[in-house]
């Protein structure tokens, strides 16, 4: 049996490595999922809205904002830090960006 990559717009090659586990798990609190549109619509939001070329790795982040399920723990939330990167993105790729449909129950968003 052997270990297929994700299929997913937003995989990376490296992982986070185990050192970083234990500082994850004291400094994290709380851990959000997001599907594989809510990840396109975000990253076209940015692309559109902020005028900035991130990476769909990026858009997980700005998507887990926009999620519902953040919306019901942001009045608790005190510090949050997104890094926005668009080292690796894929040019010749960028087709799938107009694919992206709004997900329901996304709100509307002012950036």
């Amino acid at each position: 049996m052997t270990a297929t990559s994700p299929k997913t717009i937003a995989y990376v090659k490296s992982s986070i490595g185990l050192n970083k586990w234990p500082i994850i798990g004291d400094l994290v609190d709380d851990v959000f999922t997001v599907t594989e549109d809510e990840i396109k619509y975000a990253t076209q939001l940015v692309w559109e809205r902020m005028k900035l070329l991130i990476e769909p790795t990026a858009g997980v982040e700005v998507a887990a904002v926009l999620s519902q399920h953040f919306q019901t723990v942001s009045s608790e939330v005190k510090h949050i830090c997104i890094v926005l990167s668009g080292g690796n993105v894929d040019l010749a790729s960028l087709t799938w960006v107009k694919q992206a449909e709004r997900p329901t129950p996304y709100q509307s968003v002012s950036v």
